[in-house]
């Protein structure tokens, strides 16, 4: 007789934000970080802790403990960081890539100049735009990173300007994907090297082949603007919306393997949610997933999205969702 499966733990999940620091979520608890500071991403570590871009300018490290720790308080302004070994591989809003060799609580920063020699550079645009003649969105910048779980490729999605990866360490990069295909995010999975995906403005794009080639598709889509993505075992989620600045918006999986279209993830998960999910705010660990929508709303699933509830919610602007 088999003895019944215990009750999957309630995760831990970070959420970052725009402009108060960051929020702890566990078993009911909410606890404020680093208030009044601007966290404007958050990356695992490797290390059961996770990195911050706090201010713009520092870049530190939690501890799975809960202490912090910089690494760095001097680099150019940071828009999303990825850990590899001990180096951080920081992207910046001005479209550069720094790579941070950090030994204690010193660190050097180096600016790879090959990605700034990457062909078709000189063709990458803002994804900004004007609205009501005021100028919203992000300027040319690098918006996310990843690199496959070998530790092989390295990839940085640029908003807008496709996804050059790395062969060599940041040495040297070559361009992927149509710069148009407007790229909001791209996810490496856990333990497939050769899985990458990327949520994008025309739809969900997988690749099988370390980035090196993309196919992209809407189907089962309301709408084909895609902002977020993660890997949940041998399923893709992403979220899709009308536009950046929708009133709503859903978010849907597929098994990796499987031609068919996307299906809309239910199990508690509302099927609307507010403003929708933003790059970076959908997260993946294990069997726990997380989901911040732009109005500050959390839910967590336990058992690889089965099922849901809503662990927070009033919280300021996410910028970014870790689960440690």
């Amino acid at each position: 007789m088999h003895e019944p499966t215990p009750p999957a733990s309630p995760p831990t999940v970070l959420v970052a934000t725009w402009d108060d620091g960051l929020f702890v979520v566990s078993a009911g608890t909410v606890l404020h970080e680093l208030p009044g500071h601007a966290v404007s991403t958050l990356a695992p570590d490797g290390r059961g802790g996770a990195l911050a871009i706090v201010d713009g300018r520092s870049l530190r490290r939690r501890r799975a403990a809960g202490a912090w720790h910089p690494i760095t308080g001097a680099a150019p302004e940071g828009a999303c960081c990825v850990a590899v070994g001990d180096v951080v591989y920081v992207g910046t809003h001005d479209a550069a890539v720094l790579r941070v060799r950090a030994d204690g609580t010193d660190a050097a920063i180096e600016r790879l100049r090959g990605f700034e020699q990457v062909a078709g550079r000189d063709h990458w645009y803002a994804g900004a735009a004007v609205i009501d003649g005021r100028r919203v969105g992000p300027p040319l910048g690098v918006r996310s990173m990843a690199v496959t779980c070998d530790g092989t490729v390295l990839l940085a999605n640029v908003h807008v300007g496709g996804i050059p990866r790395s062969l060599d360490g940041g040495a040297t990069w070559q361009p992927t994907i149509a710069i148009d295909t407007d790229v909001h995010e791209v996810r490496a999975h856990p333990t497939r090297a050769n899985l990458v995906a990327a949520a994008a403005g025309a739809g969900l794009c997988l690749s099988h082949d370390g980035g090196a080639t993309w196919a992209c598709t809407d189907a089962g889509l309301h709408a084909p603007a895609c902002f977020a993505v993660a890997f949940a075992g041998d399923d893709v989620l992403v979220s899709a919306a009308e536009g950046p600045f929708a009133p709503r918006g859903a978010v849907y999986r597929r098994a990796v393997d499987d031609p068919g279209p996307l299906v809309r993830v239910a199990g508690g998960l509302p099927a609307w949610l507010a403003g929708g999910v933003d790059t970076a705010c959908l997260a993946v660990n294990g069997p726990a997933i997380a989901v911040a929508d732009r109005q500050g709303t959390l839910y967590v699933s336990p058992d690889m999205g089965r099922t849901w509830s809503r662990a927070a919610d009033g919280l300021p602007t996410p910028s970014s969702v870790v689960i440690v």
